[in-house]
């Protein structure tokens, strides 16, 4: 795992990211972060979690929603995972 996925896992397992697209879900997640993940780590991030099923699909459409919104969620294997991750830091 690179240090980008598990930044985003990190943050992800520590806070709440809705944003209303992917740029805005960017900015909160730099925010977040002290601006640590650079836009190609962070695509890059984004995508091999999703891949490795320990992130939900990010696009969503709420119901009774009138667009897409942008979730960082955590499936239960990144729940997992971040918590594995978390537990190194303080060890």
């Amino acid at each position: 795992m690179t240090d980008a996925e598990t930044l985003l896992l990190r943050t992800a397992f520590h806070h709440q990211v809705v944003a209303d697209n992917l740029e805005d879900g960017h900015r909160q997640i730099a925010g977040l972060t002290c601006g640590a993940l650079r836009d190609a780590d962070f695509h890059a991030a984004v995508a091999a979690c999703l891949r490795a099923g320990l992130i939900r699909e990010p696009v969503r459409l709420p119901e009774g929603a009138l667009q897409c919104h942008w979730h960082l969620e955590l499936t239960p294997q990144g729940v997992e995972a971040a918590r594995r991750v978390d537990d190194k830091e303080f060890i």
